[in-house]
């Protein structure tokens, strides 16, 4: 039988999106499915009209929220959740919210080229809110492709050149066309799982998925 197909609509700067892919790391493992699925990632941009340089942290949350303690308070929650799921959430070293089309279009470049970039994303994800690193600096994205065994040079090339820039605003544009505006977005076969659900959740999710994938196939065998 074919593997399931996951596909995942995400940005980077969204925590709840690494804690969603987490619970969905859970959910697979509870179920026994981990070797029997496929990963596909989609790139979604929060902020689209981010200058390139990104923007102070502090001041794009205060006027995004109304105040940097409330933002703060929307941070320690993440935390709290975050650690549940065995992530380190550390705003205290995140200066700065940056513009994520270059890490998008990195992970364009890793499946393009039939990789697995699930590495690759949590690397991302973890640089960004663990580390507090700038992921939307080309060095930095280096940096933390050749961690996971990218090749250092051709990454350093991709980003210092316009590919993929096309590839990730046409698949931006197909999940606006169906009317993905959610992060995270979590495909499952034929089912959808819009946010950071309880992994009961995605256990529920992955079993309908699953029967729906066997019912086919058995379709297609009487047939034959």
């Amino acid at each position: 039988m074919e593997p399931l197909e996951i596909r995942i609509t995400q940005d980077f700067i969204c925590p709840w999106c690494w804690i969603g892919e987490k619970k969905l790391e859970e959910a697979l493992a509870l179920e026994g499915a981990s070797e029997h699925v496929t990963y596909v990632f989609m790139p979604y941009e929060l902020n689209p009209d981010m200058p390139p340089e990104g923007r102070d942290r502090k001041a794009y949350r205060t006027a995004k929220f109304g105040s940097w303690a409330r933002s703060q308070a929307m941070d320690a929650h993440v935390t709290q959740e975050g650690r549940l799921h065995g992530l380190t959430f550390d705003y205290d070293l995140v200066k700065r919210t940056p513009n994520t089309l270059a890490a998008h279009r990195l992970v364009w470049f890793v499946q393009s080229e039939g990789g697995d970039a699930r590495a690759l994303v949590d690397a991302i994800f973890r640089a960004y809110f663990t580390q507090g690193s700038d992921i939307g600096n080309a060095d930095v994205l280096v940096d933390i492709a050749a961690s996971v065994g990218l090749d250092r040079g051709r990454v350093s090339d991709l980003l210092a050149s316009q590919e993929g820039y096309a590839q990730v605003r046409k698949l931006e544009a197909a999940g606006a066309l169906e009317s993905v505006n959610v992060v995270p977005t979590i495909k499952l076969g034929s089912e959808i799982v819009s946010g950071a659900q309880p992994v009961p959740v995605f256990r529920r999710a992955l079993r309908l998925a699953s029967n729906v994938a066997n019912r086919a196939v058995g379709t297609e065998a009487a047939a034959s």
